[in-house]
């Protein structure tokens, strides 16, 4: 079992200063009209506020100076934090997809990769997608990879790409693109690939970009095909095959930042939901006084305590070098439903007031709602888990046997 130690006071004092930031410059933000038609933020109003978290020292403070990541323990303090704001994470850079691109290039991008794609995206002067899911009427790859028909073939000194891709966060004005494709054979490359591309590019188009419940990202969720694009061979990503591979060397932390994030959100949302109650008054007496009131926040107290550790407890596996995907898989499921919960009782709390874009309550219910479907619904990670669990089982009557 993993024993926590405390978290290191360099964590400690960048988190407090992002805090600082956002309560005090990111949260006015909140009602600034700059909106694209779905309501998400402009990129206009993202680049204002990562000038701001420049200038404040603030900006992709998960990483280092010199490029060295913080642990992933002592990025759960700061990215919980960014997260008090749905636009805290996108003025910080710390929100997705760029924080697990951002990861997974920092972890196996060569250095000319790096110099070229991860600098910028680190610097906040570029967005980017990840293109891994595909279109369920086209047959492609949704919570099993192994479906991918998006294909790439060698030719020469390129790699030609084509297929379809569905729900790319951020395609729409992004400048950096990690595409994901199969090789036919192994004497191709066989199995899956990764190549770094610069957006836009005119062999992507982009078919549609759905309405969705949430709208805290900006660029969309958008599907798109990719007919012919030639990618230089230098810039695929590691090795070819070992696409899955590096695909978990991003899901797996990528899904516990995402917990960070919306757990920040959701304690914001539970002080708003806290002051409404301590302050309103029916029946003779403040809403908190009455026990159906206060009980949602105590619970709601509890539930947060309780996802804040599980965090910590899957983050500190992650540090060990364990990609952690069964820790990752019951952190996401735990924490996104435990977020829920507290998402929807703070709405509850607040009324009429709640379900109106009056206060973030009613946008963070959405988000973590949405959360629950992304990075692997809740489902999938129990399905996930319970084949572990009967892998164990075999392995621990083999160890019997013998």
């Amino acid at each position: 079992m993993t024993t926590l130690s405390p978290v290191s006071d360099r964590a400690l004092q960048i988190a407090d200063k992002v805090e600082a930031f956002v309560r005090q410059v990111v949260v006015p933000y909140e009602q600034d009209p700059r909106r694209d038609h779905h309501g998400a933020p402009t990129d206009e109003l993202v680049f204002e506020l990562k000038d701001k978290a420049r200038a404040a020292g603030v900006l992709s403070p998960h990483i280092l100076p010199g490029g060295d990541h913080l642990t992933q323990r002592e990025t759960a303090v700061v990215l919980i934090r960014s997260g008090l704001s749905p636009l805290g994470p996108l003025a910080c850079n710390t929100n997705a997809p760029d924080e697990g691109n951002m990861y997974l290039l920092g972890k196996v991008g060569s250095p000319a990769i790096q110099e070229r794609f991860l600098k910028p995206l680190v610097e906040g002067r570029a967005r980017s997608a990840f293109f891994m899911t595909e279109p369920a009427d086209w047959g492609g790859a949704g919570s099993d990879p192994s479906m991918m028909k998006t294909t790439c073939r060698r030719d020469g000194n390129h790699w030609v790409i084509d297929g379809r891709k569905t729900f790319i966060t951020g395609c729409l004005g992004a400048r950096v693109g990690i595409v994901m494709a199969k090789a036919p054979d192994v004497e191709q490359g066989g199995g899956a690939c990764m190549f770094l591309i610069d957006l836009p590019d005119p062999a992507i188009r982009i078919e549609h970009i759905p309405n969705t419940i949430d709208n805290s990202m900006p660029g969309g969720h958008a599907t798109l095909t990719i007919d012919n694009l030639r990618v230089p061979a230098d810039q695929m990503l590691g090795e070819a095959g070992e696409g899955f591979k590096y695909a978990q060397v991003r899901l797996s932390p990528a899904r516990l930042s995402h917990c960070m994030r919306w757990l920040g959100a959701c304690i914001r949302a539970h002080e708003i939901a806290t002051d409404y109650a301590c302050r309103r008054e029916a029946f003779g007496k403040v809403l908190i006084d009455h026990e159906g009131v206060g009980f949602m926040l105590a619970e709601n107290l509890i539930e947060l305590k309780q996802a804040e550790l599980m965090i910590d407890w899957c983050a500190a596996v992650l540090d060990t070098g364990s990609l952690g995907t069964a820790e990752s898989s019951m952190a996401k499921v735990a924490v996104s439903e435990a977020l829920q919960r507290i998402a929807d009782r703070c709405v509850q709390v607040m009324g009429g007031t709640g379900v109106t874009d009056k206060t973030i309550v009613e946008q963070v219910y959405r988000e973590i709602r949405a959360f629950r479907i992304y990075d692997g619904p809740t489902e999938v990670h129990k399905w996930s888990l319970a084949k572990k669990i009967k892998r164990d089982w075999r392995q621990a009557q083999a160890d019997k046997a013998q």
